[in-house]
């Protein structure tokens, strides 16, 4: 049961589809950033690509851009 205030715990693992939709990009988009080295960090579970939150999480933190006022 889950207090009221509060989010449901995420699985501490994400698959493809599932960051995907979280991000709201293609599922490609990940493949691609993935080829590339550019995407979050994951790991390789069989031939399955799976994602830490905390990892992604840090990922959208550094991805963070401050505009230059112009």
């Amino acid at each position: 049961m889950v207090s009221q205030g509060t989010s449901p715990r995420r699985a501490s693992l994400a698959d493809s589809e599932e960051l995907a939709a979280y991000l709201k990009v293609p599922a490609r988009t990940l493949d691609d950033w993935a080829h590339r080295g550019t995407g979050p960090t994951y790991r390789r579970v069989g031939r399955h690509r799976r994602y830490r939150w905390e990892d992604v999480e840090r990922w959208l933190d550094d991805q963070a851009v401050r505009g230059t006022g112009e």
